[in-house]
C-alpha cells in the first residue's frame, strides 16, 4: 500500500504541515487568476495571439526577478522574504480585481497587472522551494515535492473548473478577489515558520544580493551538467508541448463553447491537472526510484506523445463531438501525470545536489525555467495557431518535444546515469 499511495510522512513535520494546509486555499485562488486572465483577454480581443502575449508579460519579470529573487533568498532571512513577497502578490491580485471591477477594455492594463504579479511570484518562489530541505529529512524530499505538486495540481483542477464555469455567471472580479484574500492564509503559515537566516560565507560574512551573486550561481551550475540538463529538458518539454494558450480557441471553435469561458474551456484547463493529481495520489513509489535522470526523460517522452495525440483528436470534434472531447481530455490527463512526476524528480535532484548557500540562486533559475517555459510556449503556440491551426500546432509540438528530449539525453549521458544519493532513497 505504501508503494501505491502517496508518501505522507512529511506531513508529520508541523512547519511543513501548516504550509501544506494553507496552500490548499492559496493554490485554488492562484489558479482562479491563471484561468481568468487568458479568458478575460480572449473575451476582450477574440484572439489567441493576444492570449499568447500573457507569455511575454509573464516571462520578462520571471527572468529578471526570478534570478534576483534567488540571489535575495541566499542573502536574507527567507521567512521575511516570503512575507514581503506574499503581501506583494496579494496587492497585485487586488489590482487585477480593480481592473475587472471597473470593466476596463484595455488588454494592456491587464497584462501590466499580470506582469507585476509575476514579478512578486518570481521572488517568492525560490525562497519557498529553498526552505524545504530545512523542514523535512532528505529521504523525504521526493515525497514532499510530490505532495506539493499534487496540491498545486489539485488547485489547478478546482480553480479552472470553478472559474471557467463561473466566469459567465459571476464575472472576473470575484475570482481575483478570492485570490487576494486566500493569500492571507499563506501569510499566516509563513509567520509561524522559524527564522531562516542566510548561511554565512568565508569569514562569517553574509553575501550580498546582486549581479555578482547571480553570476556565481550560474558558475556553480556550469560545474554540474546533471543540474544544467534538468533545466534544458524541462524547457524542451514546455516550449514545444504546453498547449494552454490554445484552450480558449479550441473550446470556442472546435467544441462550440462561448468566447468568455464555459464548461469545455474549464475541462480543458483542468485536464492536465486532473492527471497530475491522480499521479500524485498514486505516487508512493517515487521515494524508491534511484535512477531519477532516466525517469525524467521517460516522463517527458510520455508528455510529448500525449500532447501530439491531443492534437490528433481535435479534427474529430465536428463529427464526433463527445469522442473527440473524451479523447482530448484523456491525453491531457496522461500528459499532466507524466509532467508532475518529472517535476518532482527534477526538484528533488536540485535540492539534493545543490549546496544550501547556493540553493536559493539555483531555485531562482529553476523558477525561471519552470514558470518561464510555459510562457514562451504561450507565445509560440499562439503564433503557430494563427499559421497552421490548433491541431497541427499540438501535434507538431508533441513530436518536437520527443525528438528534442531524446537528443538532449544522447548529448548528456551523465543525466541518464544519474542516481540519487543512496541515503536519500527508501528501500
Amino acid at each position: 500500500m505504501r508503494d501505491l499511495f502517496a508518501d505522507t510522512r512529511p506531513l508529520r513535520v508541523p512547519a511543513y504541515r501548516r504550509l501544506f494546509i494553507a496552500n490548499i486555499v492559496t493554490v485554488i485562488g492562484a489558479q482562479l487568476t491563471i484561468v481568468a486572465v487568458p479568458a478575460q483577454i480572449y473575451s476582450i480581443t477574440g484572439s489567441s495571439a493576444y492570449v499568447g502575449l500573457t507569455g511575454i508579460f509573464g516571462l520578462v519579470p520571471l527572468v529578471v526577478f526570478g534570478l534576483y529573487g534567488g540571489s535575495l533568498s541566499d542573502a536574507m532571512d527567507r521567512r521575511r522574504l516570503l512575507m514581503v513577497t506574499g503581501l506583494g502578490l496579494a496587492a497585485a491580485s487586488g489590482l487585477l480585481w480593480l481592473l475587472a471591477f471597473i470593466r476596463t477594455d484595455s488588454v494592456w492594463l491587464v497584462l501590466v497587472a499580470l506582469a507585476l504579479q509575476q514579478a512578486f511570484f518570481a521572488v517568492n518562489q525560490p525562497a519557498r522551494s529553498a526552505i524545504l530541505p530545512s523542514l523535512v529529512p532528505s529521504s523525504q524530499l521526493a515525497a514532499a515535492n510530490t505532495l506539493n505538486m499534487t496540491l498545486m495540481t489539485f488547485g489547478a483542477i478546482v480553480g479552472p473548473l470553478v472559474g471557467g464555469m463561473l466566469i459567465p455567471v459571476l464575472g472576473y472580479p470575484l475570482l481575483y478577489a478570492f485570490d487576494a484574500v486566500a493569500l492571507g492564509v499563506a501569510l499566516w503559515a509563513i509567520a509561524r515558520l522559524p527564522a531562516l537566516p542566510p548561511r554565512t560565507g568565508v569569514g562569517g560574512q553574509v553575501r550580498r544580493a546582486g549581479f555578482a551573486s547571480v553570476m556565481e550561481g550560474f558558475a556553480y551550475l556550469r560545474t554540474s551538467p546533471v543540474l544544467l540538463m534538468s533545466f534544458v529538458v524541462d524547457i524542451i518539454a514546455m516550449v514545444f508541448g504546453m498547449p494552454r494558450a490554445m484552450f480558449p480557441q479550441i473550446a470556442h471553435e472546435s467544441f462550440g463553447g462561448p468566447p468568455s469561458g464555459g464548461a469545455v474551456f474549464a475541462l480543458l484547463s483542468a485536464g492536465l491537472s486532473i492527471g497530475a493529481t491522480a499521479a500524485g495520489v498514486f505516487s508512493g513509489w517515487v521515494s524508491r526510484v534511484s535512477r531519477q535522470g532516466r525517469a525524467v526523460v521517460i516522463c517527458i517522452v510520455v508528455w510529448g506523445a500525449a500532447m501530439a495525440l491531443f492534437g490528433a483528436f481535435l479534427p474529430l470534434a465536428h463529427s464526433l463531438w463527445w469522442a473527440a472531447l473524451v479523447g482530448a481530455l484523456a491525453c491531457l490527463m496522461v500528459g499532466g501525470g507524466a509532467d508532475t512526476i518529472s517535476a518532482a524528480f527534477r526538484t528533488t535532484m536540485l535540492q539534493q545536489a545543490a549546496d544550501d548557500d547556493k540553493r536559493g540562486r539555483l531555485q531562482g533559475v529553476f523558477t525561471v525555467v519552470v514558470a518561464g517555459g510555459p510562457r514562451i510556449a504561450d507565445v509560440v503556440h499562439g503564433y503557430a495557431t494563427s499559421l497552421v491551426g490548433t491541431a497541427w500546432t499540438s501535434i507538431g509540438g508533441g513530436v518536437l518535444c520527443i525528438v528534442g528530449v531524446l537528443a538532449a539525453a544522447a548529448l548528456a549521458p551523465s543525466f541518464m546515469r544519474y542516481r540519487a544519493p543512496r541515503d536519500t532513497v527508501d528501500g
